[in-house]
Protein backbone atom coordinates (compact mmCIF):
# COMPACT_ATOMS: atom_id res chain seq x y z
CA UNK A 1 0.00 0.00 0.00
CA UNK A 2 1.25 3.19 -0.88
CA UNK A 3 0.90 6.05 1.41
CA UNK A 4 0.60 9.30 0.97
CA UNK A 5 1.56 12.26 3.45
CA UNK A 6 0.02 15.77 3.20
CA UNK A 7 1.99 18.43 5.06
CA UNK A 8 1.28 22.34 4.38
CA UNK A 9 -1.96 24.57 4.27
CA UNK A 10 -2.61 26.47 6.74
CA UNK A 11 -3.93 30.12 6.84
CA UNK A 12 -3.82 32.64 4.64
CA UNK A 13 -4.86 36.42 3.97
CA UNK A 14 -7.08 36.89 1.15
CA UNK A 15 -5.32 37.63 -2.41
CA UNK A 16 -2.09 35.76 -0.50
CA UNK A 17 -0.76 32.36 -1.85
CA UNK A 18 -0.59 28.82 -0.02
CA UNK A 19 0.99 26.01 -1.19
CA UNK A 20 -0.09 22.01 -0.34
CA UNK A 21 2.17 19.06 -0.57
CA UNK A 22 2.11 15.76 -0.82
CA UNK A 23 4.67 13.11 -0.19
CA UNK A 24 4.87 9.27 -0.58
CA UNK A 25 8.03 8.63 2.29
CA UNK A 26 8.23 4.94 1.27
CA UNK A 27 7.92 4.53 -2.39
CA UNK A 28 8.29 6.46 -5.67
CA UNK A 29 5.40 8.53 -7.57
CA UNK A 30 6.97 8.45 -11.13
CA UNK A 31 4.82 5.78 -12.59
CA UNK A 32 1.53 8.06 -11.39
CA UNK A 33 -0.51 10.40 -12.18
CA UNK A 34 -1.71 12.46 -8.99
CA UNK A 35 -5.25 14.45 -8.67
CA UNK A 36 -6.19 17.11 -6.68
CA UNK A 37 -9.62 17.48 -4.91
CA UNK A 38 -11.42 19.39 -2.16
CA UNK A 39 -13.80 19.81 0.00
CA UNK A 40 -15.53 22.81 1.11
CA UNK A 41 -17.93 23.03 4.33
CA UNK A 42 -20.94 21.74 3.38
CA UNK A 43 -20.31 21.06 -0.05
CA UNK A 44 -19.43 17.89 -2.24
CA UNK A 45 -15.79 16.90 -2.49
CA UNK A 46 -14.66 18.27 -6.10
CA UNK A 47 -11.76 17.43 -8.32
CA UNK A 48 -9.66 20.69 -8.63
CA UNK A 49 -6.28 19.25 -10.89
CA UNK A 50 -4.44 16.19 -12.59
CA UNK A 51 -0.90 15.90 -13.34
CA UNK A 52 0.31 13.49 -14.93
CA UNK A 53 3.38 11.08 -14.45
CA UNK A 54 6.71 13.34 -15.95
CA UNK A 55 4.50 16.41 -15.03
CA UNK A 56 4.94 17.48 -18.70
CA UNK A 57 1.33 17.89 -18.27
CA UNK A 58 -1.46 19.19 -16.14
CA UNK A 59 -5.30 19.82 -16.28
CA UNK A 60 -7.34 22.19 -14.14
CA UNK A 61 -11.36 21.56 -13.53
CA UNK A 62 -13.20 24.80 -13.67
CA UNK A 63 -13.36 24.63 -9.88
CA UNK A 64 -9.30 25.00 -10.42
CA UNK A 65 -8.76 27.05 -13.30
CA UNK A 66 -6.87 30.16 -13.11
CA UNK A 67 -5.52 30.74 -9.26
CA UNK A 68 -3.83 26.85 -9.27
CA UNK A 69 -0.48 25.57 -10.04
CA UNK A 70 0.25 21.75 -10.05
CA UNK A 71 3.48 20.80 -10.10
CA UNK A 72 5.91 17.89 -9.09
CA UNK A 73 9.21 16.66 -8.26
CA UNK A 74 9.61 12.54 -8.89
CA UNK A 75 13.08 12.95 -7.58
CA UNK A 76 11.44 14.07 -3.58
CA UNK A 77 8.70 11.50 -4.29
CA UNK A 78 6.01 15.02 -4.16
CA UNK A 79 3.65 16.58 -5.70
CA UNK A 80 2.72 20.34 -4.63
CA UNK A 81 -0.06 22.57 -5.06
CA UNK A 82 -0.35 26.11 -4.90
CA UNK A 83 -3.34 28.36 -4.69
CA UNK A 84 -2.81 31.83 -6.08
CA UNK A 85 -5.04 35.16 -4.82
CA UNK A 86 -6.86 33.38 -2.36
CA UNK A 87 -10.45 34.16 -1.94
CA UNK A 88 -13.28 33.60 0.25
CA UNK A 89 -14.42 30.89 -1.24
CA UNK A 90 -10.97 28.84 -0.94
CA UNK A 91 -11.32 27.37 2.39
CA UNK A 92 -11.09 23.47 2.34
CA UNK A 93 -9.57 20.21 2.81
CA UNK A 94 -7.80 19.59 0.15
CA UNK A 95 -6.36 15.89 -0.73
CA UNK A 96 -3.45 14.05 -3.34
CA UNK A 97 -4.36 10.77 -4.75
CA UNK A 98 -2.91 8.73 -7.08
CA UNK A 99 -4.10 7.97 -10.19
CA UNK A 100 -2.49 4.78 -11.34
CA UNK A 101 -2.12 5.52 -15.04
CA UNK A 102 0.50 7.21 -17.00
CA UNK A 103 -2.72 8.23 -19.66
CA UNK A 104 -3.39 12.07 -18.78
CA UNK A 105 -6.81 11.49 -20.62
CA UNK A 106 -7.49 8.79 -17.43
CA UNK A 107 -6.33 11.24 -14.96
CA UNK A 108 -9.06 13.79 -16.27
CA UNK A 109 -11.71 11.85 -16.34
CA UNK A 110 -10.86 11.02 -12.27
CA UNK A 111 -10.87 14.03 -11.30
CA UNK A 112 -14.12 14.73 -13.05
CA UNK A 113 -15.55 12.40 -11.15
CA UNK A 114 -16.26 9.48 -13.95
CA UNK A 115 -13.36 7.19 -12.85
CA UNK A 116 -13.38 5.82 -9.28
CA UNK A 117 -9.81 5.66 -7.27
CA UNK A 118 -8.55 3.80 -4.56
CA UNK A 119 -10.03 5.02 -0.95
CA UNK A 120 -6.42 3.86 0.29
CA UNK A 121 -3.96 6.13 -2.40
CA UNK A 122 -5.61 9.25 -0.32
CA UNK A 123 -3.38 11.56 1.54
CA UNK A 124 -5.03 12.37 4.55
CA UNK A 125 -5.80 16.48 3.65
CA UNK A 126 -5.04 19.43 4.43
CA UNK A 127 -7.08 22.22 5.60
CA UNK A 128 -6.18 25.77 3.98
CA UNK A 129 -8.06 28.51 6.02
CA UNK A 130 -8.26 32.18 4.73
CA UNK A 131 -8.13 34.78 7.90
CA UNK A 132 -10.68 37.40 7.70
Amino acid sequence: QLRLVEPGGGLVQPGGSLGSSCVAPESTLDVYAMGWFRRAPEKEREGVSCINNDGSSTYFTDSGKGRLTDSRDNARNTVYLQINNVKPEDPAAYYCTIVPTVDQNRCILTVHGEVETDPDSWGQGTQVTVSS
